[in-house]
């Protein structure tokens, strides 16, 4: 059985929650690193320089096996935490959260806060979009540039329905597509594209690798 790794969002999300006047502005954004996490984290403060709270829970690696948070001032335990759970429950990785809170007067209690700060990452990482992260085996397809457009379509059809994904097209002699796909699936590839071909095409087997593929969660 295959690894399974950790997913990720394609796209920053922002979503404000209301409770009893507080504003909370969660921000989830794809980071690449902890260094890139902390860029985020420096722009929604500057950004927001006059909320109260800037709190922040991190995971980043693989296999999500770096993780940070910070209650920055509110009660040990309501903030931070919260929205790292919410990070791990939805089995994630490379994503950092900064909730902002704008105090609206009323305390919330302990309770309160983290339903507040775990709804709000909560609610917008319903607004992002997945991205999954899967092993893949890279294959190419060198084409004669007569047949490229026919083999395209050919090849965007088989990858919708074989847990595939288009990496990049060259063209020079030929225009050589890449395709990363499942090692489950290649005998199945090498025996459609020959059969849509004649045989005149086969593919190149490569290395593999863990690759992003957009929109299934």
């Amino acid at each position: 059985m295959s690894r399974r790794y950790p997913s990720t969002i394609a796209a920053p999300v922002e979503h404000e929650l209301v409770e009893r006047k507080s504003r909370f502005i969660a921000q989830v954004a794809p980071v690449s690193s902890p260094q890139e996490a902390e860029e985020v984290i420096a722009a929604a403060r500057r950004r927001a320089w006059d909320a109260r709270h800037h709190c922040v829970a991190m995971v980043t690696g693989l296999l999500g096996d770096q993780a940070r948070s910070s209650d920055d001032g509110e009660p040990s335990g309501t903030a931070g935490i919260p929205m790292l759970e919410v990070l791990r429950r939805r089995d994630l990785t490379d994503v950092v959260a900064v909730v902002t809170r704008y105090f609206g007067g009323i305390k919330l209690g302990a309770g309160g806060l983290v339903r507040a700060y775990s709804s709000a990452v909560s609610e917008a990482l319903d607004l992002a979009a997945p991205v999954r992260r899967e092993a893949l085996t890279q294959v190419t397809v060198a084409v004669p540039h007569g047949d490229a457009g026919r083999i395209d379509n050919l090849l965007r059809e088989w990858a919708a329905h074989h847990g595939a994904t288009l990496g990049e097209t060259s063209y020079a002699t030929h225009a050589t597509f890449e395709l990363w796909t499942p090692a489950a699936e290649l005998g199945r590839l090498r025996d459609d594209l020959a059969a849509a071909t004649a045989g005149a095409l086969a593919p190149v087997i490569g290395g593999e690798r863990v690759v992003d593929v957009p929109g299934r969660g």
